[in-house]
């Protein structure tokens, strides 16, 4: 898009003097035309990408949570750091969210699906290893699904995948560790309450799954505390904007929302693209039934639980997580 967008625009302008002169009335239209290509060219530009390693490894593209989110935890802990076990890694933020500011962005699944089409053509890539971290799963699904000839595999790594299932567990947890605190049962009713599909009962649901410490680590590990320490010290941190108007967006433009996407997975396999699927057993946002029903849809080889491991598995685990990715797709 930003090449067509440019060169479209460098044609105008080196054929401008003789349009003018053959048609000195039509400058508005020259004006409103060169306007339009320029805003063109300007969001062309909105995506943040950036890549890690030689180009001739097998690439992988991850996807970040949201919406409201971006890559920078996953950029600042373990990009790299999966580069130099023999990956292409390519991270990018979507359109409207952290560093790839655009006011103008729908925050439509078909947006991301462009956009990422677009992340293909810029890096020179046919196909590529996609992997898809919380939200970010949803979207690498409904991808992998719609364009199965682009990617060689999916990873499912802490994904959301069965999206109502997650929220009626975190509230039914939340009912029973806040038995006895009226005001939070208040809450909790409240919350039930919402319209299932809005922003503010997904942001709701995950607020009280944070008072409970559901994306905690039960026991941070020395090299743990160390990535988050050298995170939060450095840039990337600095670069963790997260904005508040993505999710309001993309509830209000796009239709497909809180989904399960347990029938598009098996659907996927049926397309011999390979699934795999890597979780924290301390990650409390899924139940066990969730956890069994994928491992059931990925198989046992394809598979895995790590131990004393929270959401954020690639920093809560890193070790772990880098020894999944180069036993399943090397």
């Amino acid at each position: 898009m930003t090449e067509q967008c440019n060169t479209s625009l460098l044609l105008i302008i080196l054929s401008l003097p003789i349009f003018l002169y053959l048609y000195p009335t039509a400058m508005k239209q020259v004006i409103s035309v060169l306007f339009l290509l320029f805003v063109c060219s300007l969001n062309a530009q909105a995506i943040y990408s950036r890549d890690y390693g030689n180009k001739e490894n097998p690439p992988v593209i991850f996807i970040h949570g949201g919406p409201s989110g971006n890559a920078t935890l996953f950029e600042g802990t373990t990009a790299e750091a999966l580069a130099n076990k023999g990956f292409y890694v390519i991270v990018y933020d979507r359109r409207g969210e952290g560093r790839s500011k655009d006011d103008q962005a729908t925050m439509t699944f078909k947006e991301s699906f462009d956009d990422l089409l677009n992340i293909y053509k810029l890096y020179g890539l046919n196909k590529a290893n996609i992997l898809g971290h919380s939200f970010g799963g949803i979207i690498a699904t409904l991808f992998t699904n719609q364009y199965p000839q682009k990617v060689s595999s999916l990873t499912l790594a802490g994904a959301l995948f069965s999206q109502q299932e997650t929220y009626d567990h975190i509230l039914k947890e939340a009912r029973e560790k806040f038995k006895n605190d009226p005001s939070k049962l208040k809450q909790i009713t409240d919350i039930e309450g919402l319209p299932k599909n809005s922003a503010e009962y997904r942001k709701s649901c995950y607020n009280i799954a944070g008072d409970m410490n559901f994306f905690s680590m039960p026991n941070p590990t020395p090299k743990s505390r160390q990535l988050r320490k050298e995170y939060e010290a450095g840039d990337f941190y600095k670069q963790n904007y997260r904005n508040p108007d993505s999710p309001l967006k993309f509830y209000k433009n796009e239709s497909r929302n809180n989904l399960n996407n347990i029938s598009v997975l098996k659907n996927i396999k049926k397309k011999d693209v390979p699934i795999f699927a890597v979780y924290g057993k301390n990650d409390a946002i899924f139940s066990e039934k969730q956890i069994n029903d994928l491992q059931t849809i990925v198989g046992k080889e394809n598979f895995d639980l790590i131990d004393n491991c929270s959401h954020y598995l690639f920093v809560d685990q890193q070790d772990e997580f880098l020894k999944f990715m180069v036993e399943h797709l090397h």
